[in-house]
């Protein structure tokens, strides 16, 4: 099958080789993948602040340069979520586009969820060696249904155990802009995850949104853990978390 791979802008920006895992992984499912050179935003953070004509002129381009794929997968839930769940919102004063729209959103998916339930991988190339727990970032977990999906894939990981952490399924504090508008609120949210995260005394935490790993990173290395690891799930299972 022909699969885009919607790298996302902060991917390609901050961490690029949880690109490269997700085409790795893709291609281990069988995939024929396809990247898009011009490809950039999704229009996510223009959306979530009221800038829609931008978000609009964005939503469009995406929707050009994925036009000739059977599925778009995304590394990220909270870009999968973005195109899934609010383009239908963003076009709703523009039916002519309406089409176009169901027809992206029908066909994308976050990765782990992609990889499970369409591509069907019952072998990862990965192995790790040690203890992970696992954080649900909040759009992939609430408006993709993707929580399952990454302690399956997980499970065939060699070498890995899997050790639940408290409140798996409570936010980071990230949230985009809401870190910014909202400094002091979110950064209590991120004490009370990263505690959650030493308790489960795990040599690493993994997660499938590059934003939300940022900000745990961010606050775990303040609170003076420079040990616990944070990683994608994506580099996870790829093999390629390094050490």
């Amino acid at each position: 099958m022909r699969v885009g791979l919607f790298v996302t802008c902060l991917v390609d920006l901050m961490r690029p080789r949880i690109g490269f895992a997700a085409l790795k992984l893709l291609e281990a499912a069988g995939c024929e993948v396809v990247v898009p050179r011009t490809q950039t935003c999704c229009g996510q953070p223009g959306y979530n602040s009221g800038e829609r004509a931008g978000s609009i002129s964005l939503a469009r381009k995406v929707m050009a340069e994925f036009e000739g794929c059977e599925y778009v997968v995304a590394p990220s839930g909270s870009c999968a979520g973005m195109i899934r769940t609010h383009y239908p919102d963003l076009f709703r004063d523009a039916p002519e586009d309406l089409e176009l729209v169901n027809r992206l959103c029908a066909r994308t998916y976050e990765l782990t969820d992609f990889l499970v339930n369409i591509a069907k991988l019952e072998r990862v190339p990965g192995a790790f060696s040690g203890t992970v727990t696992y954080h649900d970032s909040c759009s992939g977990l609430r408006e993709l249904d993707v929580k399952e999906q990454p302690r399956v894939l997980l499970g065939q990981v060699t070498g890995l155990t899997l050790k639940e952490m408290d409140e798996a399924e409570v936010c980071c504090g990230f949230g985009g802009t809401f870190a910014l508008n909202y400094g002091e609120i979110s950064s209590h949210i991120a004490e009370r995850k990263c505690a959650n995260i030493e308790a489960a005394s795990a040599g690493a935490v993994v997660l499938g949104d590059l934003g939300c790993m940022l900000n745990i990173e961010g606050r775990l290395r303040r609170r003076g853990d420079m040990t616990t690891r944070v990683l994608h799930v994506a580099e996870v299972l790829a093999g390629d978390a390094g050490e």
